[in-house]
């Protein structure tokens, strides 16, 4: 026997009845949603492809929005159709689990569910996770890569410091144990980062493009090797 009045359950059944006439309506010609019309409908163009490029993009995210909420309205129709056929076989407020009644309020608020809040499936967090998450290490983004051996490609950092050259809210004086004095020198560039070359050498010496007249750029790199050249030449001297 039924936990339910039949006051109750003739209220359960006008719910579903009326949200089923609901549902069957707007699935008649994609009403509701606009599946049945199209970019090309409304441009009366024959093609729009060279034309907008940002309205395609539109329309395929509109198109992917429609066809989930479609097939969220015949899943929800669905689970409709079996709440009913329950009512008729007597075995509706009942847990398919459990065999325990649900409570009243519960299918007040859900008419169409089959399960108590105990085993309701829709209380479980799934655990699957989106595929970029694997593709794009760390999660959401490549950021700051420079410490992985296997990786050489632009990442976050590097976003930044191409960002960082047009100029930033800070100024020398502000960064905390820095020797700046200039702008120039705020730039997140490492000393050491290679920037369009392999080895240290290649970023100092130059020639022209016939080979001849070959100069050295001073720059770090540059002063780093006179540094360590220095460095050689004292260390024999001492021996």
């Amino acid at each position: 026997m039924s936990h339910l009045t039949a006051t109750q359950l003739e209220q359960l059944t006008a719910k579903l009845t009326a949200t089923r006439y609901s549902l069957v309506h707007q699935q008649k010609d994609g009403q509701g949603l606009g599946i049945a019309s199209s970019l090309r409908d409304q441009t009366d163009e024959l093609s729009v492809i060279d034309n907008h490029p940002a309205d395609l993009g539109s329309e395929v995210y509109e198109r992917g929005k429609d066809l989930a909420l479609a097939e969220h309205q015949q899943l929800h129709l669905a689970r409709i159709e079996d709440a009913m056929q329950r009512i008729k076989e007597g075995s509706y407020g009942t847990c398919t689990i459990c065999g325990r009644p649900i409570q009243f309020e519960r299918l007040n608020a859900i008419p169409e569910t089959a399960y108590c809040l105990e085993h309701s499936p829709q209380t479980s967090v799934s655990n699957n996770r989106p595929v970029e998450e694997v593709v794009l290490a760390p999660s959401f983004g490549r950021t700051n890569l420079d410490e992985r051996d296997d990786q050489n490609g632009f990442d976050g950092e590097d976003t930044w410091q191409a960002l960082e050259r047009f100029g930033t809210s800070g100024v020398p004086a502000i960064i905390e144990s820095s020797d700046m004095t200039e702008y120039n020198e705020l730039e997140n560039e490492s000393p050491t980062e290679l920037e369009g070359f392999v080895e240290p050498y290649e970023s100092f010496i130059a020639t022209d493009i016939y080979g001849q007249h070959a100069c050295f750029y001073r720059n770090h790199a540059y002063r780093q090797h006179m540094d360590a050249e220095e460095h050689l030449e004292s260390e024999d001297s001492l021996e």
